[in-house]
């Protein structure tokens, strides 16, 4: 009978195939007993089936003999309990034994339960060797891609079976999963659920939420540690209007354009408590004023590292109402003194009455512009913490500095930069000379001493 079905055109297969599929969810036993004996095409009619009429056992039954790479709820809709279903497909993962090479038996190595209209059941497979799918995670180091490759490198070099690199004692396998962490009694017993599922599996299954939405947090926000933050491509948060500080690290330079920066913005400005600001590896190239002016004035910390920052942003930062109540502040790793120092002199003044933490890293501070704002420097008379490595000082303009800052009896940590002298070539940080080092330190140690500065710390990072 199936043979005859395959003669006819595609429509009336498919039709003819549906109703096979629909008839055994009539006999549940019968249709579990028969997923052992069924054609790989009837799979996929079977499980939209039953998936829309909520058979939990057939769908947990289904997914553990899944013949196919991957599997997609895509499009699929049901009246039963969303959750239940869920847990069914997930209770049915099966992580497989590796070096599975046999041709018949389960096959799912990605278990996709979002919702998605474009998105087929199942993906081509393109070869037997490395099955395609459109969904698959790109992002994170343990997903199947990442591996994948890895293992491929391993058998190029011809030391696949070599003991170095032991194998794993099962295939890795992805769950893509939206998440949503609301307090509600359902969505916690769900996340428990999960957990625990991650748990048995731990190292094998890939937990991939590319959609993350938080209306408050829950008791099992703990499935946070479980997630790998690289994933998310999606974040929506509420009910966290009293954030204290709120720290964002390397968002992809494309969320800086138009509509979702403009989105980003508006829930930063709903921040009415936020305190502390941390956005590191962000493009804010003359963008800075758009979001100096959403949050609080009363701000107190701001670090902004790796931010591509240029003048006209600090200039921006200098003449904003924060400037006059931050006590801490990063610049680092932005070259904001390629052009001109006035903006960050300027900067220094606003900020000479409450700045107490203060990192220009790596910002190609040369000595004529540590020497032109070392008068507004030593106006910071709560300054605690300096920390300016990886700038291109000599050893005068560092011994010139120390005498400055003595007088500023708060600071008690400053972090310079070894001296250009050390190196044989600074520019690329060669040959470090200990030993010239060791004397930098000491010459530094004994002006502390003879400016009854024992207290305040002078140290390196060379690294």
């Amino acid at each position: 009978m199936y043979f005859r079905f395959l003669k006819m055109d595609q429509k009336t297969t498919v039709t003819l195939l549906e109703l096979a599929a629909k008839s055994l969810l009539n006999n549940e036993p019968a249709a579990i007993h028969a997923l052992d004996e069924i054609p790989r095409d009837l799979f996929v009619p079977l499980l939209n089936a039953a998936f829309l009429g909520g058979h939990r056992t057939i769908l947990k039954a289904t997914v553990r003999v899944w013949p196919f790479r991957c599997l997609h709820i895509g499009s699929l809709n049901t009246q039963e309990s969303y959750y239940d279903i869920l847990e069914a497909m997930i209770d049915g993962l099966q992580i497989l034994p590796a070096q599975n090479s046999s041709s018949w038996g389960p096959k799912l190595r990605i278990l996709d339960l979002r919702c998605d209209l474009d998105c087929e059941t199942i993906c081509s497979e393109i070869g037997t060797a490395f099955p395609f799918c459109f969904k698959s995670c790109i992002y994170s180091q343990h997903s199947i891609l990442k591996i994948e490759e890895a293992q491929h490198r391993v058998r190029c070099l011809g030391i696949a079976n070599s003991g170095s690199e032991p194998q794993s004692a099962q295939e890795p396998m992805e769950l893509l999963v939206d998440i949503s962490l609301n307090s509600t009694l359902r969505t916690e017993q769900f996340l428990s659920f999960l957990c625990s599922k991650i748990q048995q599996n731990v190292g094998s299954l890939h937990v991939c939420c590319r959609d993350l939405q938080i209306d408050r947090m829950s008791g099992h926000k703990s499935i946070l540690q479980f997630l790998d933050l690289g994933c998310i491509e999606n974040l929506e948060m509420d009910q966290v209007i009293h954030l204290n500080s709120l720290t964002l690290c390397n968002i992809p330079l494309k969320s800086f354009k138009r509509r979702n920066f403009r989105s980003f913005l508006l829930c930063l400005g709903q921040l009415d408590n936020l305190q502390e600001l941390s956005l590191s590896f962000f493009c804010l190239t003359d963008q800075l004023h758009k979001l100096l002016r959403v949050v609080l004035p009363q701000l107190d910390s701001l670090y902004l590292p790796h931010s591509h920052l240029s003048n006209r942003d600090v200039t921006v930062l200098s003449q904003s109402s924060q400037a006059t109540h931050l006590r801490e502040l990063s610049l680092s790793n932005n070259h904001i003194f390629s052009e001109v120092y006035e903006p960050f002199q300027t900067l220094l003044e606003k900020v000479s009455s409450t700045l107490q933490h203060l990192e220009i890293n790596n910002c190609m501070i040369t000595d004529s512009t540590l020497s032109a704002v070392l008068r507004s420097l030593s106006h910071c008379t709560h300054l605690h913490v300096l920390s300016f490595a990886f700038n291109p000082i000599t050893m005068p303009v560092l011994k010139s500095l120390l005498q400055h800052l003595t007088s500023l009896m708060k600071l008690k940590y400053v972090i310079y930069p070894v001296p250009v002298h050390c190196y044989e070539e600074w520019i690329f940080h060669d040959r470090l000379d200990r030993q010239k080092l060791a004397e930098v330190q000491a010459q530094l140690e004994t002006m502390l001493h003879g400016a009854q500065r024992t207290d305040m710390k002078w140290v390196s990072c060379s690294e």
